[in-house]
């Protein structure tokens, strides 16, 4: 499969610019260009992972990192009161990007059901 360059594969590489509030061997956590709430991160692997569906395809190993990676970040950003973890998937999911990510959402109160 032939795999499209994104904006997050550029921002890995630092081809471009983004607010980085964490990173580390695992995971990159940089801050969302149209925030959805007052703190709205996101976490991606620094593996490339296209999509939710194709982690089925990963080691458990790599998935648990990843997941670890998800929760540092979030416990970095202090949200104490509560906090929303995202991953939209496919058209349909609203996935905008093909590249795996966690959306950390909160620093207000959030509504149910989201969508």
């Amino acid at each position: 499969m032939d795999e499209k360059v994104t904006i997050f594969d550029k921002i890995k590489n630092k081809e471009m610019k983004a607010q980085i509030v964490y990173e580390d061997e695992t995971v990159l956590a940089f801050h969302d260009i149209s925030p959805q709430a007052p703190v709205h991160v996101l976490v991606i692997p620094q593996h490339k992972v296209v999509g939710f569906s194709t982690l089925t395809e990963e080691s458990d190993a790599f998935v648990g990192a990843f997941i670890k990676g998800v929760a540092r970040v979030a416990k970095q950003l202090g949200l104490e009161e509560g906090y929303r973890i995202v991953f939209n998937s496919g058209r349909h999911g609203q996935q905008t990007v093909d590249y795996i990510h966690a959306h950390i959402v909160g620093g207000r109160q959030l509504n149910w059901p989201p969508g």
